[in-house]
């Protein structure tokens, strides 16, 4: 269910057995010169609606914009500061909360959004307003995503291209994935940006020229279709493990 399609007697119905709604976050941003800035909304949009479509619950209109300074360096990218996207996120989710939902999953697809996105979860919890969880696609399947790509990239690498190859392919420009591989980083292991374990980058274009990560010539449609049923898959299992859970499970515990 599409929250902006239904009318309001619909959605009151929904609220009347159901109390759980999936909020889809991404972001505006550099992708590389093969991608599409909506890379990352695209594709929480896309398994927020399948999981939606497949289960029942609500889906809400997607955030578009994110937490994405560290991208600003290259044409198009935007972004909010956090404390701005945590402030709009939790004024969202209150909103829901006031027509009936107390357990929210944040389908997200942007890695700058993950520390906001878990502040906001925290302080909704606290205050006992709502159950409010962020879920991050490629962490749901890490196995999957290493069986696939040998280099899969945190940026713009080979999975997020061939999730866009599947969900949105005429927006991927293919002529340019060896630009993106040559001119990029291909390795990104666990010393990548690091000195003597501080981390020694600020932006994305301190680690690469053309903003993007991993061997992008190794996607395909056929792989991006793999991800896409395993994450939904697993965003299914969330719903329905979320709406089993009693709701006094759900509550902060009280003091020792």
């Amino acid at each position: 269910m599409y929250l902006a399609d239904e009318t309001w007697p619909d959605l009151e119905a929904y609220v009347e057995s159901e109390s759980l709604a999936l909020v889809p976050l991404g972001s505006t941003e550099q992708h590389g010169p093969h991608l599409p800035e909506g890379t990352d909304h695209l594709i929480a949009e896309g398994l927020a609606r399948e999981a939606a479509d497949r289960t029942g619950y609500l889906c809400t209109p997607t955030i578009t914009v994110g937490v994405s300074a560290h991208h600003r360096q290259f044409h198009g990218t935007m972004w909010v500061d956090p404390p701005a996207f945590r402030a709009y996120v939790e004024s969202l989710t209150r909103n829901l909360t006031y027509h009936g939902i107390d357990r929210v999953i944040y389908v997200n697809a942007h890695g700058g959004n993950v520390g906001p996105l878990r502040e906001v979860g925290k302080r909704l919890h606290e205050d006992r307003a709502a159950y409010a969880i962020e879920w991050m696609w490629d962490e749901s399947i890490p196995g999957l995503v290493d069986e696939l790509f040998e280099t899969p990239g945190p940026h713009g690498g080979p999975k997020e291209t061939a999730m866009i190859m599947h969900l949105a392919g005429d927006l991927v420009k293919e002529d340019r994935l060896e630009w993106a591989r040559d001119e990029g980083l291909v390795e990104w292991g666990a010393g990548a940006g690091r000195e003597f374990g501080a981390r020694t980058f600020f932006d994305a274009i301190d680690n690469t020229d053309n903003g993007v990560l991993g061997d992008q010539t190794d996607a395909t449609p056929a792989k991006g279709a793999e991800l896409f049923e395993a994450a939904s898959e697993q965003l299914v299992r969330l719903c329905e493990w979320l709406d089993e859970r009693p709701a006094e499970d759900l509550l902060p515990k009280e003091h020792v």
